[in-house]
């Protein structure tokens, strides 16, 4: 398992949602229904700051050895994140099946993410190879 690969795509994602929840919290507002809510644009903004710093956390750690002991708390704090949001997504779905495809994109992304950390997480680097 290439761990260079997983924390540039994982970074890569996690950067885009945090671009979009810090610059567009307006258009966010109005595309889930909020309307002008000053204080959930705030939240928003706060939110996209939060996935932004993990994302250079992931970035920074790119060339790093990943997995087992090596980068653990890096590791463990991207499986907390993928999994209770993916976990979070999923029960989402199952209340109600017909939320937009982007919700399911979103949710199979967080779980794809979640698997592969769990796995990381788990086993030493060399074992990767």
């Amino acid at each position: 398992m290439n761990t260079k690969i997983i924390m540039i795509l994982s970074a890569l994602f996690l950067a885009i949602i945090g671009m979009g929840l810090t610059f567009f919290p307006q258009e966010i507002n109005a595309g889930i229904g909020m309307g002008p809510n000053k204080y959930f644009t705030l939240i928003i903004q706060i939110l996209g700051g939060l996935y932004f710093g993990f994302a250079m956390i992931n970035w920074m750690a790119k060339g790093s050895i990943v997995g087992g002991i090596y980068n653990r708390p890096i590791v463990i704090g991207n499986f907390a994140h993928f999994f209770i949001g993916g976990i979070a997504l999923v029960k989402a779905l199952l209340a109600d099946a017909s939320l937009p495809s982007p919700v399911w994109i979103l949710a199979g992304i967080y779980t794809l993410f979640a698997i592969v950390f769990g796995i990381l997480f788990n086993r030493h680097p060399a074992a990767q190879a």
